[in-house]
């Protein structure tokens, strides 16, 4: 069996980062900060890129709710018509009180509005839960979802035991919950909050 190739990101090397993952071919790093500032540029620009409003939009209202990293989602629908499906991810933080790990991914879940799907996660770096919900679209971002927006969340406690890794899918592919939640699934798995990567060596080259 051949072993899974990854492609590693600059920032997964940074000296500031407190938590690892792998996503699956068809992700895109959107740059948060950026399309934040691009919104006040446009907002002040006499004829604004009006196309970009949507995306534009959403990284403002991502960064106010506390996503640190977001990754566009485009994946061909082999069920359907074979179209493109897009999706949402997202990393964020939550502070809390320390308490057992189990602890804090079940009261994550159970304090979840509206949850239409709860279950507990046994990973690697340890217990975590995952929800879904049905979010009502945000008007300002005209996406025209009349079913509402899918969002699968795993919330992933860290090792301390006083915040928790919030991952999140969203989707207007309402249809497809199944399969999202496979995927987010797959992805908490791939959790940690230790450096999973070996040390880059000075004897041997870089490789691409």
């Amino acid at each position: 069996m051949s072993a899974v190739a990854y492609m590693i990101d600059d920032s997964a090397r940074s000296k500031d980062v407190d938590v690892w993952f792998a996503l699956p071919p068809g992700f895109v790093p959107l740059p948060l900060d950026e399309l934040a500032a691009a919104t006040r540029d446009v907002a002040q620009a006499e004829d604004p890129v009006t196309g970009l409003g949507p995306v534009l939009r959403l990284a403002q209202l991502l960064l106010e709710a506390g996503a640190v990293h977001c990754c566009l989602g485009l994946h061909a629908d082999d069920e359907g018509d074979g179209g493109p499906l897009l999706s949402l991810f997202t990393l964020a933080w939550r502070g809390t009180d320390w308490a057992p790990r189990s602890v804090l991914a079940g009261r994550a879940a159970a304090g979840t509005e509206g949850a239409e799907h709860i279950e507990t996660l046994d990973l690697p770096c340890g217990p975590a839960s995952l929800v879904q919900t049905r979010l009502h679209e945000p008007p300002e971002l005209g996406l025209g979802a009349p079913d509402g927006l899918l969002q699968v969340t795993a919330y992933v406690p860290c090792l301390d035991g006083r915040r928790v890794a919030i991952l999140s899918l969203a989707t207007t592919e309402v249809e497809h919950a199944r399969h999202y939640r496979d995927l987010l699934r797959d992805i908490a798995g791939t959790v940690s909050f230790e450096d999973p990567l070996p040390e880059a060596s000075d004897d041997e080259p870089d490789k691409e």
